[in-house]
């Protein structure tokens, strides 16, 4: 973003915070890392009778439409409509711009986020801290996934079927090239074959992990990046989660100690299946690992178009470049799950 649009976004935030709180003020935005679909950047509120606070500002980029992933007013509204469940922790709304291009405002959740079998950190938590924050975060699903859409407001918002999310995410992998495909056709095709009855429809954040939370501690604070959000099968959230105790694409070489104790750390796949029922209740979902082995087919889709831009770089980034190669026994691990199913 250029330096004048990013002082005509200043200028449009002061406008929207006074429109709320007439003496409403900020004096600069700070770019955060991070956000591939949008823009974000930190800034100081003050006069909105509270005290000084930190805000956090997202912005779909310029010159683009603002269009599914860069849809950032539709992030802001499952925010507001998850936000006063019962145990589902997400940032509050503040204000909302539908201009050209249009933000949000959030408060900002301090906290941590880090995914321990797929991060590494110059001070990761504690082995205890992962182990608590994985079971938290089964527990907060099974409450997110508590919620009828309907009566979240969200009752227009079309519930996506199995067929379409695999056709989806087939649709992305197929702009990879063939030297990040590998044998991904061969577990699409085994995938639409075994497509299990669908469970009835609920809020999905879509890339639900520890690495997309806030944690203060051990407390979930909030889950964050609700980019490609949806409504359909509560068991692709379930499954993601799981799969990310124990992903089999890599993105690190190596861990020292202490984020090798925070991997290790990371609860079993089945054990943040048997926390989340304990709040969602009944026996284990049906065909999870035909889940499990979508998750493999999604993650692939996703990483392989990040590889491939990655390698359009003067300097690429190894961590992509490693993932690339651990695709292909990714894809392998997905076969394996449906030919046990």
């Amino acid at each position: 973003m250029t330096e004048p649009a990013i002082q005509e976004l200043l200028i449009r935030a002061r406008r929207a915070f006074r429109e709320r709180w007439p003496a409403a003020e900020i004096d600069e935005l700070e770019p955060l890392p991070g956000g591939i679909s949008s823009l974000t950047f930190a800034a100081t509120l003050r006069g909105a009778g509270t005290g000084d606070r930190r805000v956090v500002i997202k912005v779909a980029p310029t010159g683009l439409p603002p269009v599914r992933n860069r849809d950032v007013l539709r992030q802001a509204r499952v925010m507001e409509a998850v936000r006063d469940a019962p145990g589902v922790h997400v940032p509050a709304v503040l204000v909302r711009d539908a201009g050209a291009p249009p933000f949000f405002v959030m408060e900002f959740v301090a906290g941590e986020a880090y995914e321990p079998r797929w991060d590494v950190s110059e001070a990761p938590p504690a082995p205890e801290a992962v182990d608590a924050r994985a079971r938290a975060a089964a527990r907060m699903l099974a409450r997110l996934q508590a919620i009828e859409p309907a009566s979240a407001g969200l009752a227009d918002e079309p519930a996506l079927s199995l067929t379409h999310e695999l056709k989806r995410w087939g649709a992305l992998f197929a702009t990879a090239g063939d030297d990040l495909r590998g044998n991904e056709s061969e577990l699409q095709r085994a995938l639409g074959d075994r497509v299990p009855a669908p469970m009835p429809p609920r809020i999905l954040h879509g890339d639900y992990r520890l690495g997309n939370m806030q944690f203060a501690g051990d407390r979930l604070a909030a889950i964050i990046d609700w980019e490609i959000w949806s409504v359909g099968d509560p068991r692709t959230d379930l499954a993601w989660l799981m799969m990310f105790a124990d992903p089999v694409a890599q993105r690190v070489p190596g861990r020292d100690a202490a984020n090798r104790a925070a991997a290790d750390a990371m609860p079993s796949g089945t054990a943040l299946l048997a926390e989340y029922l304990r709040v969602a209740g009944g026996d284990e979902p049906a065909d999870l690992d035909w889940f499990l082995a979508f998750c493999d087919y999604k993650l692939g889709a996703a990483m392989s178009v990040l590889a491939k831009r990655n390698r359009r770089l003067p300097k690429p980034d190894p961590g992509l470049e490693l993932v690339a190669q651990t695709t292909p026994p990714m894809l392998a691990h997905g076969l394996e799950l449906l030919s046990r199913s």
